[in-house]
């Protein structure tokens, strides 16, 4: 199913995540999934990725700066079961961030489910920029999040 996730930057310190659920939560939005890892991990992304295409994204003094500005976030990402409302929050309460539609699929909680739908993305051609997911109980479906490169055609896999 296509979901948009939303993206943001929160200050690395005790109590903002803590800020944005309580937020989020005061308005009745339940988050369905999330990620979380340190700014300067995805900056450091930004490096390894220049030095593979051999393409500067930005100035050397940029890339200093952000490598040392970037460790005081965190790079969230989350799936809400209310999107929109969840965006209008974020803007009003002035958060950092971005959306970009995803796909959110539930598989059964058993060896090679995994590798049966990323198989399928594979002999679609869809290249997946990254994933995450989780199950609660080995009963329980699991829950994974899917960026492909091509939402239209990762979509045409699940008939969307």
């Amino acid at each position: 199913m296509v979901r948009t996730e939303i993206s943001l930057f929160l200050k690395n310190v005790p109590g903002e995540l803590g800020r944005l659920s309580s937020l989020l939560s005061a308005e009745g939005i339940n988050i369905d999934a999330i990620t979380i890892q340190d700014a300067s991990s995805y900056v450091q992304t930004l490096f390894q990725a220049r030095g593979k295409s051999l393409k500067r994204i930005a100035s050397s003094a940029s890339y200093n700066s952000m490598r040392k500005d970037s460790a005081d976030f965190a790079l969230i990402r989350i799936l809400v079961d209310q999107p929109e409302k969840a965006i209008a929050l974020l803007a009003e309460n002035e958060y950092l961030f971005d959306t970009v539609q995803v796909i959110a699929v539930k598989l059964s909680n058993n060896p090679g489910e995994l590798a049966s739908i990323t198989t399928k993305f594979g002999e679609a051609g869809v290249n997946i920029n990254y994933v995450y997911g989780s199950v609660s109980s080995p009963d329980e479906q699991c829950l994974f999040v899917f960026c492909p490169e091509d939402i239209r055609l990762a979509a045409g896999i699940f008939g969307e």
